[in-house]
Order: C-alpha cells, then structure tokens, then sequence
C-alpha cells in the first residue's frame, strides 16, 4: 500500500515558488464560499513520525485564514476524558457547518498505538475501526465532509531524518526516546497502518496517502487536494447527497400500538405511596454515593407525553442525589449553534464524568418524535436515526455508564385533565403552550412513532421501561424502583 508513497517525490523550488500565491488564494477564497456552505469539513492529519504532520498544519495555518480554522492536536487522554466514552473527546472538537475544522491525531492515534505496542491483538483492532467506521459513517451522513491525510515516510527516509537531526547540534534536541523507539518499531507500524487503511478506506471517507519527505511536494499535494475536493463537494446538488438507507420502516399492523397495552390502572395509596419513596429514596441515595466512589456514571432518559409527570419523577429522583452530583439536561428546539452540528453533538456535549448523572428531560428521541411527526427531519435522517441512536447508546453503555431509559405513558383523558388542572392553577400556567395542544391533535402519529421508537431502540443494552402514569405516586416510585434496581446490578 505505502510502495507509492516512498519514490522520494520532490517538487522544483521555482516550480513551487510559482504554485504558492495561487493556492494561498485558491484556499482563502475556499474559505469565505465555505461559510455560506450547508457543511462542516472536517480534515484528518494522522501518519508517520516525521512525515511532517504539524509542518502541514501549521502551512494551513499560514496559507488560510486562521479565524476560520477549528484546530484539536490529540495527545494522551486526560482524567476527564478518560471518565467519558472514548469518542467523547472527538464530539466535542468537530466544527460547525461552513467551517474547517483540523484534527491533528484524531480517533486512529489510540488504537495504531495500542496495536504497535502490543497492548491488543488483530482481533480488537478490527473491532475498534469498525466502530470507526461507524463513527465517520455518520457523520457523513449528517453532512459533514471528511478529508482522511496520511502522511508517510519510508523507513531509510526516517533513518535519514534522525541522522541529520541528531548531527545537527541546532536540532538535536528535537530527536528523543520516542523517535528512537518508533525508529525500531518501524515495521510493526507500517504493517498496523496498512491494516488500519485498508479497513477504514470507504467509499464515503477515503484515506489519501501523502509522501512526506520533500516539504514542497507535501505542501502542494494537501493544497491541491483539499480543493479539488471541498470544490467538487461545493457543486454537487444536495439532493443527490442523501444517501439511501437501509433502514426499513414499520408498518402500521392496524390501529393498536404497544402503548395499548400499558397497564393504566394500576395505583398506589397515598400511605403506600409515602413508605416506598421514603425507602427508595434512601436505597438511591446509598447507591449514588458508591457509584460516585467508583466512579460509575448513569444517564437517565425521560421521554413521554405531554403532562404525563416527567418533572415530577426527576424531583423524587434528584432529591435522593447529592446536588453535586448530578445535571438535569431540559432539551428543547435547537439553538443555531446546535443547528450548525450534527444532531447527536448537543447530547455528547453533556455526557457526566465518572460517578455522575445527568437526566435528559427530553433527548435525542426527538429525532424520531417530534422531528418525525412535524416533519422537521427528512424521512431518510430519521429512519437512518434508529441505527445511529442504537450506536451512540452501545458506545455508552461499553464505556460502563448505566443508561436508563423512560417512557411515562398516560391516556388521553388524563392527560386532558392535567391540561385543565394546569389552567387553572397559577404556578402551573406555564407549563401549558399553544404546542402542547397542538401535539395533542397528533396523538395518533406520536403513538406509532413511540411504537416504532420502542421497537427499533430497545436493545440488550438499552432497554426501554414503559411507565404507567396516570397515577402519578406510581409512576414516581415505579420510575425510582427500576433506577435502583439498574444501579445494583452495575455495582
């Protein structure tokens, strides 16, 4: 695979002396049509010690505005990072639509290196890029465009490089235990980094492999590219770039849906009520306390109707948690900074450190609910969303977080008599909006995009807890019983 990229390619001085100003111009306009661009373009710099990885991304950094340039260099996770999916990190470095976003590192550092080193087998490799195709699958389905650089040195190219550094004595400082090591190591990365592009070289996201050893050649080469490739993206039809789904929908069997079968009858009396939240209460206060010890995070997803008590269930859930310890995350329309992302990016963002919680009030099932049914998403982004829900939720829960998921389920009786009651109770009137009358027309549509949700979304791993809830004392200490019950199990 590298034989190509070690010819030890070199570009006339003049020649290149003459190319500069035209590609220095070419990538700052790039720039300014790219801010009026539906897409983010996100540029992976990843290769070989020597190659001239940080030479190129400083030459970005010189030839383009640097204003318009989201820059991440990757090195070793910290504390923080570590207590969070490994992917968390990435999340939170990719860059908005109409900029260019440079990740110096990026997700293929970690496994390469873990590989070389000896610390995981081909098997776990494999695994690891498949999950990185994953990653970047979905990315570019949700628009973004992805350029993948890697920058190659042959391995006399690398013994050359160390020599004229280490004789030098204005840079032999920059020669240390590490060069030395990946120096001897040189075959075995070499033989992980073809695995590791062959795997991970797609048909939406394919790798281009750059010589490294002449600047003036590398430089022209990423220019070029770069332009060729943000140019071409720039105009073609967007229309053609949704891509077909395998995805299939659920049709509708008839009017039932399984909400239908929720048990609504079931009550709780009042001094019942008072003795199991009194109890489950403390259960969850003792066991949040040793999850924090341990360091075992739990997410809680609240989704349901309108009314159905959702704010109630928090308030009993974080009334047993130390106020430290937790984040309640209420999710409504995007912002314009959330727009100019990917929809999953505004849930990463809040993913809790080691021993927290964070409870969505609301989460990214909106893309399958209420984006659905209002038509805010294109039929293909949410049939393409169960896939993506399930992955984002697998890549939690193997990180070891505790996901616990609700759905308050109640009928259309009680949840018009919450309507009035909260009408005419002053401190309540706010709750009640224009849209949750609105919603309440849709009904029918909800509860077949709920039937599809809990169908296509409750897996092994994250499975959903349907809450009857129109007695509000039994959901609250029914919702707490199961939290409980998933928390020991993980302890």
């Amino acid at each position: 695979m590298f034989e190509a990229a070690e010819l030890g390619r070199t570009l006339d001085k003049g020649a290149y002396k003459e190319m500069v100003p035209d590609l220095r111009a070419g990538l700052l306009n790039l720039q300014q049509d790219l801010r009026d661009c539906d897409f983010p373009v996100i540029l992976l710099i990843s290769g070989a010690d020597g190659a001239g990885k940080s030479e190129t991304v400083n030459m970005l950094h010189q030839w383009m505005d640097p204003r318009g340039i989201d820059t991440a260099a990757f090195d070793e996770p910290t504390d923080e990072e570590r207590e969070r999916p490994a992917f968390w990190r990435y999340w939170r470095a990719l860059p908005p639509k109409g900029r260019v976003g440079v990740l110096f590192g990026s997700w293929y550092s970690d496994p390469i290196a873990q590989r070389v080193e000896g610390r995981i087998d081909d098997d776990v490799l494999a695994v690891m890029l498949k999950r990185i195709n994953t990653f970047e699958k979905m990315l570019v389905d949700g628009g973004a465009l992805l350029i993948k650089l890697w920058f190659h040195l042959g391995k006399e190219m690398q013994v050359e490089r160390v020599r004229k550094l280490r004789k030098n004595p204005k840079t032999k400082w920059r020669i240390g235990e590490r060069d030395i090591a990946a120096l001897k190591s040189y075959d075995t990365f070499r033989a992980v980094a073809e695995q590791t592009l062959r795997l991970t070289s797609t048909g939406e996201a394919p790798w281009l492999i750059i010589e490294g050893y002449d600047e003036r050649h590398r430089n022209a080469t990423t220019a070029n590219h770069i332009l060729e490739v943000v140019r071409k993206r720039m105009e073609m039809d967007p229309k053609t770039l949704r891509g077909a789904t395998t995805a299939w929908k659920t049709p509708r069997q008839g009017d039932k849906t399984i909400l239908d079968f929720v048990d609504l009858e079931k009550r709780l009396e009042k001094k019942d009520y008072r003795k199991e939240l009194a109890r489950l209460q403390g259960r969850l206060s003792v066991l949040s306390r040793a999850a924090r010890e341990r360091k075992v995070s739990c997410i809680v997803v609240l989704e349901g109707w309108d009314a159905a008590g959702k704010g109630g269930i928090i308030r009993r859930v974080t009334r047993a948690i130390d106020a430290r310890s937790y984040r309640v995350i209420t999710i409504a329309a995007p912002t314009d900074e959330e727009r100019a992302h990917h929809y999953l990016w505004r849930f990463w963002r809040h993913i809790p450190r080691g021993g927290r919680f964070t409870i969505y009030d609301r989460s990214w099932y909106g893309r399958v609910l209420v984006e659905r049914v209002e038509g805010f998403a294109a039929e293909d982004e949410w049939i393409r969303a169960y896939r993506e829900i399930n992955e984002f939720e697998e890549e939690l829960t193997d990180h070891g977080i505790v996901l616990v998921k609700f759905w308050v389920h109640i009928d259309r009786d009680e949840q018009l008599a919450r309507f009035k009651a909260r009408e005419e109770t002053s401190f309540k009137q706010h709750k009640l909006t224009e849209e949750d009358w609105r919603n309440r027309e849709k009904w029918d549509d909800y509860a077949h995009a709920v039937n599809d949700m809990v169908e296509r979304t409750s897996t092994e791993f994250a499975p959903w807890n349907l809450i009857e809830g129109n007695d509000k004392r039994w959901a609250r200490v029914r919702a707490l019983q199961i939290l409980c019950e998933r928390l020991e199990k993980a302890l």
